[in-house]
């Protein structure tokens, strides 16, 4: 499986992601630094919140295979710049999380994703396990393989360079 990198506003669901992904028995556990199991690098929501130590989360990123950007199906506003995957060499993914509650706007959460640069977007629910099986689907595809003339035209283009 790839390893799967987690960033997103804190409360945003990236735990509880990973205890879900791990099939253990979801548990609030606050995440205050860094934490890199066998499947999710997970990191503090604080670093996605705080320019001052955002930069790290692009460092961080370098150990992962793919980078996944929460939010919850709830979220009021957007945090994530248009373009965001600009910072990395990873493929981008969407995970919108807590898609069980009656509040959610999951159109509007999904537009906020793909403008951020997302090749594709995974609705999920920690608690009711909806949607897992399809983000470790995906999670278990071997990585494709780019020449270096892919990766020059994708640059020209705007794309990611992966």
């Amino acid at each position: 499986m790839r390893k799967l990198f987690l960033y997103g506003r804190s409360e945003s669901g990236k735990t509880s992601l990973t205890q879900a992904l791990k099939g253990e028995k979801l548990h609030y556990e606050k995440t205050q630094y860094n934490k890199s199991w066998d499947i999710t690098i997970d990191t503090p929501g604080e670093y996605t919140q705080s320019k001052r130590v955002s930069h790290a989360l692009c460092s961080i990123s370098f150990d992962s295979d793919v980078i996944g950007i929460l939010c919850a199906a709830n979220e009021p506003f957007n945090i994530f710049s248009p373009g965001e995957i600009g910072f990395t060499t990873r493929p981008m993914v969407g995970i919108i999380t807590k898609i069980d509650l009656p509040n959610t706007n999951i159109p509007m959460v999904t537009q906020w994703l793909k403008e951020a640069g997302c090749e594709r977007v995974f609705p999920v629910s920690n608690v009711t396990l909806e949607g897992i099986a399809e983000l470790k689907e995906y999670l278990m595809q071997l990585p494709e393989r780019r020449t270096l003339e892919q990766a020059k035209e994708d640059q020209k283009t705007g794309k990611s360079a992966y």
